[in-house]
This record gives C-alpha cells, sequence and structure tokens, in this order.
C-alpha cells in the first residue's frame, strides 16, 4: 500500500504542475484513505508521508476553485494529526526530539492550507473590520510587528520567520495565475486587494529582516521555528509582486533579492538573476501607463502633482548594465528595444542549458 501511495503521488504531482489537478484528485484522494485504512501505515513513522498526501489533495481542492474544500480536508488532517499525537502521548512518556520534530512539520502542512483561504474569508466574514483602521504604508514602518490583521493571524498560527514566510507565498500562489502574460486582472473586491497589500508587506518585512538561504525549501521539508528564508522563496515572492502589480514591494525586494542572487555563481541563481532583471525592464511594456507613482511638491502656496518612474532608479541601472547603445527616451521603442537587445544578449551568450529556462524566455519574446 505504502509503495503504491508513493507511485500515485509521483505521477499526480507531475499532472498537478501541468494544470490537471481535477484529474488527479480523486486518485490523491484514494491514496489518502488508504494509508488511513492500514493500520501499521498510522504510525508515526509515516505521519510525514501522510501528512504530504493530505497537502496535495487540498492543493488540488485549491487548483479546481474549491477552497472551502481544501480548507476542509486541512483541517480534518490537523484532527488526525491531533488523535495521533494525543495516543503517542498516552503510549509514552519520554520525550522524542525527533517525534515532536514530525509532528510540528505535519502540523505546519496542514496549517499553511488552512491559513491559504482562512486569510481571506475571515476578512471578508469580518464584521467588526472597518476600512478605517487599514494601515497606511507609510506609517507602517514605523509598528511594531505584528502591524495589521493578517499579520497577527500570521503570528498566532506559524512560529518562525521561514513558516510564516511559506505561508505568504502559498496565500498568494494561484495556479490560474501566469507571470507571462500576467492574468488574471487584480482581483477588484476590495477586502481581498487588502489582504493581498498586507501579505505582500508582511512578506516584504520578514524579507528585509531575515537572512537568505542557498538551499530551497517549502512546505514539504521546513519546520516550525526556523528563521531565515530560502533564495528560491524569495524569488517567488518577487515574481508574484510583479504579477500583482505590486510595485513598490516588486523594487524594494528586488533590491534586497538580487544582493543576493548576484553573489552565487551556481547556474540556477543566475538564471534567477536574469529572469528579475527581464521582468523590471518588461513593466512599462506589459503595464503601459501603470508605472508611475504620482507625488505632490510643495512651494510655498503653490502645489503641483508630479510623476516619476516607480523603480526608475533600479530600471535605469539595469537598462545601462543590460544594453550599451545610445537611445533616446524618448524613442516609443525605447523599452522594446532595450528588451530585445537583452534577450539576444542572454540567448547568445548562454553556455549551459538550465532547464526552464528556454520557456521563460519564449514567454518574453511573445511580449515584444
Amino acid at each position: 500500500v505504502f509503495a503504491g501511495t508513493i507511485h500515485i503521488y509521483t505521477i499526480c504531482r507531475h499532472l498537478m504542475v501541468r494544470g490537471q489537478s481535477a484529474k488527479v484528485l480523486e486518485y490523491l484522494l484514494w491514496a489518502s484513505i488508504c494509508m488511513e485504512s492500514s493500520i501499521p501505515l498510522l504510525s508515526v513513522h509515516y505521519l510525514t508521508w501522510r501528512a504530504t498526501l493530505y497537502t496535495a489533495v487540498s492543493q488540488c481542492y485549491f487548483d479546481c476553485q474549491a477552497g472551502i474544500h481544501g480548507e476542509i480536508f486541512a483541517r480534518r488532517g490537523l484532527i488526525k494529526i491531533d488523535e495521533l499525537k494525543k495516543l503517542e502521548d498516552i503510549s509514552s512518556s519520554l520525550e522524542d526530539t525527533e517525534r515532536e520534530k514530525i509532528f510540528r512539520e505535519a502540523t505546519l502542512k496542514m496549517s499553511v492550507m488552512i491559513f491559504k483561504r482562512a486569510v481571506y474569508e475571515s476578512r471578508r466574514k469580518s464584521n467588526s473590520f472597518r476600512r478605517e483602521s487599514k494601515v497606511n504604508p507609510r506609517k507602517a514602518v514605523n509598528l511594531s510587528w505584528p502591524r495589521t490583521t493578517t499579520e497577527r493571524l500570521l503570528v498566532a498560527m506559524f512560529d518562525g520567520a521561514a513558516a510564516q514566510f511559506l505561508a505568504i507565498l502559498e496565500a498568494l500562489s494561484d495556479r490560474s495565475r501566469n507571470l507571462l502574460p500576467p492574468h488574471p486582472p487584480v482581483p477588484e473586491e476590495i477586502e481581498i486587494r487588502d489582504v493581498t497589500s498586507e501579505l505582500f508587506s508582511a512578506g516584504l518585512e520578514i524579507l528585509s529582516g531575515n537572512s537568505l538561504k542557498k538551499q530551497k525549501q517549502n512546505i514539504f521539508v521546513i519546520t516550525a521555528g526556523e528563521n531565515g528564508v530560502s533564495g528560491d522563496a524569495a524569488v517567488k515572492f518577487v515574481k508574484l509582486a510583479f504579477s500583482y502589480e505590486e510595485w513598490n514591494v516588486f523594487y524594494s525586494s528586488f533590491k534586497f533579492v538580487g544582493n543576493f542572487l548576484q553573489a552565487q555563481d551556481d547556474p540556477t541563481w543566475k538564471k534567477a538573476e536574469i529572469e528579475l532583471k527581464l521582468l523590471t525592464l518588461m513593466q512599462p511594456i506589459v503595464f503601459p501607463g501603470k508605472f508611475e507613482r504620482s507625488f505632490s511638491i510643495s512651494d510655498d502656496d503653490n502645489s503641483k502633482e508630479c510623476s516619476t518612474p516607480q523603480g526608475s532608479e533600479t530600471t535605469q541601472t539595469i537598462r545601462s548594465e543590460c544594453c550599451s547603445e545610445s537611445l533616446k527616451p524618448g524613442d516609443p521603442f525605447h523599452d522594446l528595444r532595450i528588451l530585445a537587445t537583452t534577450v539576444f544578449s542572454c540567448v547568445s551568450t548562454s553556455e549551459q542549458v538550465i532547464p526552464g529556462f528556454e520557456i521563460f524566455l519564449l514567454d518574453v519574446s511573445l511580449n515584444l
């Protein structure tokens, strides 16, 4: 039974990545029930794998736009884990560090899936929440953590910056959302937009206050209480900020993550660095007219509105690095030429084929 569930999960995971979650849901659900039907497989030794299957089922529900069922199944899994923990506490009076780690990891997986929907639904259902209580982003930097309703929920559910950051990534991740071309549009519902902004604000706070790690981390291996953020998770966060049009977060996190990527020699990190630079160059092309921010200048009794390209300093730096040609800013094809030159440089100078990079370059090229 155990070996069979491994084969089922391996096949289903590949199909989930390709957008076939609806077709594999019943197989993963069946594999989970099979694990519960075998008494030997209900032991702590197999709990990590059982929690992984629970997480996959819950993720399938979310992919199928049935978030309520994903949360219900995750809560069911949390109950099963708690039942096993109570039995273990009764049968064994000894403290086992490894056993406690297994329970924390399994609980974390379920908690992330619960948070994925609860963070939005709690705001929708809350009648006591008032629009006036929304924290101004400019004032938020002077407040102590947790600053918002979303951050308080994060602190209540997760222990450690790493777990909190991964919960944020899962809450923002949506398989129906494309990076290039950006789709679907940013949600119009006010409550959802507020939660999304608070999630990005919390993620940026965690990202700027913790060191980045080279090893990759995800909800299948991380344990509660850890600090530090994996470089892979940080790169994903920057890309999510781009797709949600959170430009302040995008440029702020890009500077922090970019410094980390530049110090790495591994081709995978170099690929991530190039991808983020290309996204920066693509912003005025993919989101025309949306990359300027306005501000007011007061001069005694006169005040006037001005605008400046958001993240212009970062953008100009990348442009100077990627393109040595003298292009006039007034040229309507200015941004396109710089992007095309950069893409051509990436293709012609690449000495090693990195899996997945050619797909990203193709998506970029289709937007030219």
